[in-house]
């Protein structure tokens, strides 16, 4: 009986221990209730945001000259064919504008296909200059603010200036 009694007791002091802060996480929040289906949800095309962005395009990650070419008429406004390429968009924490766009560019392109990664500016135009980078999204006025026009004429990025409402 003292044995019975003494898993019984371990296994509620491991629920309270492991149990408790687990129910408090998102993951088990997410796991109770978890929304819609990617797939059966309707895609939703974002509008462009106003403004103007600066689009910059590792070329040296993206040796396939006619993908290339169909990245560049994306990002430049451009209806694409499918493409089976997917590339991972790096955009200033703090730019509003710069995530709006990319948050864009991404609700036109399939399920997945372009992952949006937010880093902070300084550091990922620090990651830029080695082109430690696939594609980077910034409005025009944080890339004045910090600089980023020394990655415009570097070799081996392409860049991108997307400007105004409707273009």
């Amino acid at each position: 009986m003292k044995v019975v009694r003494h898993i019984i007791i371990i296994l509620l002091a491991l629920l309270v221990i492991l149990g408790i802060p687990f129910s408090r996480t998102s993951y088990f929040a997410q796991m109770r209730n978890p929304g819609a289906d990617a797939a059966a949800s309707a895609s939703v095309i974002i509008d462009k945001p106003s403004g103007e962005y600066v689009v910059l395009i590792n070329g040296d990650k993206h040796t396939n000259a006619e993908n290339l070419a169909i990245w560049k008429d994306f990002f430049a406004g451009k209806e694409i064919p499918f493409l089976f390429e997917d590339i991972v968009c790096t955009v200033g924490s703090m730019d509003a504008g710069g995530i709006g766009m990319a948050q864009s560019y991404q609700s036109r392109l399939p399920e997945n296909q372009m992952q949006i990664r937010k880093e902070d500016i300084t550091l990922m135009l620090s990651k830029a200059e080695y082109k430690r980078f696939d594609i980077i999204v910034l409005s025009k006025e944080f890339a004045d603010m910090f600089g980023a026009s020394s990655l415009y004429d570097k070799d081996g990025v392409i860049t991108i200036m997307v400007g105004g409402e409707g273009e």
